[in-house]
């Protein structure tokens, strides 16, 4: 079921320039919860309310609905092709839909192999996405990254572990895969490639949703308060940061969390990313 705006609370969708740390409004709604940009062009691109919608990054217009042709209801996890011509979503059936941004009838990407699809990534030739795929084994909840060809094809698994993985998301050089784990305890930021993992932060943060930048320079992420489960909603003390140079450096805090920078934001020339606050007044 879709999420619903609280009482006094507000969608806010912004977009940050990376090296000055100013933000930028670009809408705000008090009737739609929005959540999840991508950055496509000229355009921002959300979903709510099961469906999708996109808006320009100058906030001079509306939010405009793109037709999901026959999709189901989709949930917050979508990305756009490499070339923008097409956009592919998470629907509520637990499968994955390529979807033309110009308009026309979706497709079914996933196959049925006992796991329920979340997408994040598509690799930068377009050629292959990144999904966490959920099964239950024995009563539990186990999450892995896997990826399957953007055109339709075999899956590959590329995590095999009882560990809570998500957020696959692939990096410029299409080599590797950026992901958050649990496999160091609480929830830090990995990448892998071909089997080899390594580990990127290292606080006492729960931390979330790594987003390479363009160039592959700088990783965006969502950071939980310690002690955070999962990635919920309506949290009071989330912050947005950027891994530089092995540093990190904080660029915003705000109310939110879930649907704040679940997939890629990266501006095409790596300077800003977008990101949603949901503050109650």
């Amino acid at each position: 079921m879709a999420r619903k705006l609280l009482e006094g609370q507000t969608a806010e969708l912004y977009v940050l320039d990376v090296a000055s740390g100013e933000r930028r409004l670009v809408l705000s709604s008090d009737e739609l919860l929005f959540e999840a940009p991508n950055w496509v062009g000229d355009w921002l691109v959300v979903n709510g309310d099961g469906g999708l919608f996109r808006v320009p990054v100058s906030g001079d217009g509306e939010l405009e609905r793109i037709e999901l042709g026959g999709v189901p209801e989709i949930n917050n996890d979508h990305v756009v092709s490499p070339d923008g011509s097409t956009v592919y979503v998470s629907a509520e059936d637990g499968h994955l839909y390529a979807v033309p941004l110009a308009g026309g009838a979706g497709r079914r990407v996933s196959n049925e192999h006992g796991v329920h699809h979340y997408l994040h990534g598509v690799s930068p030739d377009g050629s292959r996405l990144a999904y966490i795929g959920l099964e239950n084994r024995d009563g539990l909840r186990i999450t892995n990254v896997w990826t399957v060809p953007a055109a339709g094809g075999d899956d590959v698994q590329v995590t095999d572990d009882d560990f809570a993985d998500d957020g696959a998301e692939y990096g410029p050089d299409g080599e590797w895969i950026y992901f958050n784990s649990e496999r160091a305890g609480q929830a830090q930021l990995f990448r892998i490639n071909q089997g080899v993992v390594e580990q990127l932060t290292f606080d006492e943060r729960v931390n979330w949703f790594p987003h390479p930048s363009p160039d592959g320079s700088r990783v965006a992420y969502v950071s939980f308060p310690p002690g955070t489960e999962g990635h919920p909603e309506n949290v009071e003390d989330v912050r947005v940061r950027v891994l530089e140079d092995g540093q990190v450096r904080e660029v915003a805090r705000l109310f939110g969390g879930q649907g704040t920078m679940n997939v890629p934001s990266w501006s095409p020339d790596g300077r800003q990313f977008a990101y949603v606050a949901y503050p109650i007044k």
